[in-house]
């Protein structure tokens, strides 16, 4: 017979972290954005909020990590958050030490 799980009934899913793009696309859904548009006009709609870049709560301003952005113009949501990704993986992988770096290659 197996024992049931432990619990006080409550049957909500923990809480999910959302960081990156996904976190982007959260903020994005709040604001009156609509495509196409510059990078200007996103920095206005968006404000200088901040978004953070991984599960530590490390995160960027809107402002920098437009500016870390070679294009002006996203003609889609998509092309808007596909130009963001490699800022956030970039800023992910600079934070990163050698401690950490050591830490993942052990296999404990």
């Amino acid at each position: 017979m197996a024992a049931r799980p432990p619990g006080g009934g409550d049957t909500k899913e923990p809480e999910a972290i959302e960081f990156g793009i996904a976190a982007l696309d959260a903020r994005l859904d709040e604001a009156d954005v609509s495509f196409p548009a510059t990078a200007a006009e996103l920095r206005d709609a968006l404000g200088d909020q901040e978004v953070p870049y991984d599960a530590q709560g490390r995160s960027l301003t809107m402002a920098d990590a437009l500016d870390r952005v070679p294009k002006q113009r996203f003609e889609n949501e998509t092309a808007f958050l596909d130009a963001l990704y490699p800022v956030f993986d970039e800023a992910r992988r600079e934070e990163r030490g050698v401690i950490a770096s050591l830490r993942d290659a052990l296999p404990f």
